[in-house]
């Protein structure tokens, strides 16, 4: 699991919408394997996985039949979950991480703080309001789900783009790179980034 073997997590969710069960290993390069039935998703999270440096396992069953919404709002809700878990007490780590992040014609910067506090700043106009058959809405609804949950600032800019594809990749792509640079461990024996004594 390399250097930090603990830093793993489990999941278990069950509502009468979604059942979701997750596993999570920030220091593990494995293959991930990810079935939302949302194949969008599924492909976004696979981005996520490998660019963050991390291993995820996801089964999820939602009322798909409805629509993807609740199926990508709890697994982003699961996920931020597990990333707080995994990350126990912080100490340690970097805290702090930020990228712009291309993908063609797209550009998009993201930056993010273990600040313990959830918040989403999302500042993307997407083009298209579907891509395939996925609501592209629904980016913002995972990202804040998972911002809040997971108790870390989430800043997400569009600073160049055309191809809603496009912009949405570079999002998550941007996202793993973030996360593996804020919780990367800068000192195992080091207190914790902050004057307050908390994270």
């Amino acid at each position: 699991m390399g250097i930090i073997n603990a830093r793993v997590a489990e999941i278990n969710r069950e509502t009468n919408e979604t059942c979701i069960s997750l596993q999570l290993a920030l220091d593990d390069t494995g293959q991930s394997t990810i079935n939302t039935g949302v194949g969008f998703l599924d492909h976004m999270l696979h981005l996520l996985a490998k660019h963050g440096g991390m291993q995820l396992k996801l089964q999820a069953r939602g009322d798909l039949a409805v629509d993807a919404h609740h199926t990508v709002e709890d697994v982003g809700i699961c996920l931020g979950q597990a990333l707080k878990k995994a990350l126990g007490d912080k100490r340690g780590i970097e805290r702090y991480g930020h990228v712009l992040l291309p993908m063609d014609e797209a550009l998009v910067a993201v930056a993010l703080d273990f600040s313990g506090r959830g918040w989403l700043s999302f500042d993307v106009p997407l083009p298209a309001a579907k891509v395939g058959d996925f609501d592209t809405e629904l980016v913002e609804e995972f990202l804040r789900a998972f911002a809040i949950n997971g108790a870390l600032t989430l800043h997400v800019h569009l600073m160049a783009g055309k191809n809603t594809h496009h912009i949405i990749e570079a999002i998550f792509k941007g996202l793993g790179r973030v996360l593996r640079l804020a919780a990367e461990v800068k000192d195992p024996r080091g207190g914790l980034p902050s004057t307050k004594g908390v994270l």
